[in-house]
């Protein structure tokens, strides 16, 4: 039957495990980063030591997130074809083609809506776009770290981008990307249950379950 539902298993444990672990560390990192350019708790005793708090809870998010990405890079090669990073790559025409479609339906002008086990077209390129975003992120924050410290593995971490641009340039863009992310996230949100809802597809339960739902109609 065309319209018959079947249930895919889309979603590996480690794409699961790593989206959560990406959720609550940049949900960590925002809120002490933030705070870091712009305190806005004050201690009235030296022994309160906010912000060496601060400067902790952030370190320990960056390093979470980074052996998370670490994992999610590694799981686009040893993981389930919907996992893979050619899903990142959506620019033949006939994906070109779907993503347009993809965006019409979002943007409420558009019918055509399909059921994907894994990401459609539009957030297969997103995902691309944010794994730059992310690794910028990394690698910016541990530059700005590398400032106090020697060593190679602090040049690897990030140091080496204190020779493509000054210390305040990466302060200001590893700060704007904050609020890049943050529309993300919001726009992630919608679409993900403007999907659930409009194509039954179990979109918000599977990123705890990892099955979706689709027909044969839009097996892909």
């Amino acid at each position: 039957m065309a319209n018959e539902r079947i249930r895919v298993y889309a979603w590996e444990v480690p794409v699961r495990l790593t989206h959560w672990i990406n959720f609550l560390s940049i949900l960590t990192l925002s809120v002490t980063g933030y705070y870091i350019g712009d305190p806005f708790i004050h201690a009235t005793s030296g022994r309160q030591y906010i912000m060496g708090w601060m400067r902790f809870i952030h370190f320990v998010a960056a390093y979470a997130f980074l052996m998370s990405i670490i994992i999610r890079l590694y799981w686009s090669v040893a993981g389930n074809t919907y996992a893979s990073f050619r899903n990142w790559f959506p620019f033949s025409p006939k994906r070109l083609q779907a993503m347009r479609n993809d965006i019409k339906c979002y943007l409420l002008i558009g019918d055509k809506s399909k059921c994907h086990p894994g990401h459609t077209q539009l957030g297969g390129l997103t995902y691309l776009i944010m794994m730059i975003i992310f690794l910028f992120m990394i690698f910016s924050g541990f530059a700005m770290y590398s400032v106090s410290k020697s060593g190679a593995i602090w040049t690897i971490l990030g140091g080496w981008l204190l020779n493509v641009m000054s210390l305040q340039t990466l302060r200001l863009w590893h700060h704007l990307l904050m609020y890049v992310i943050f529309s993300f996230a919001m726009v992630h949100v919608y679409i993900s249950t403007f999907s659930d809802v409009k194509e039954k597809s179990g979109m918000m339960g599977s990123i705890f379950t990892g099955y979706k739902y689709v027909t044969h109609r839009d097996w892909d």
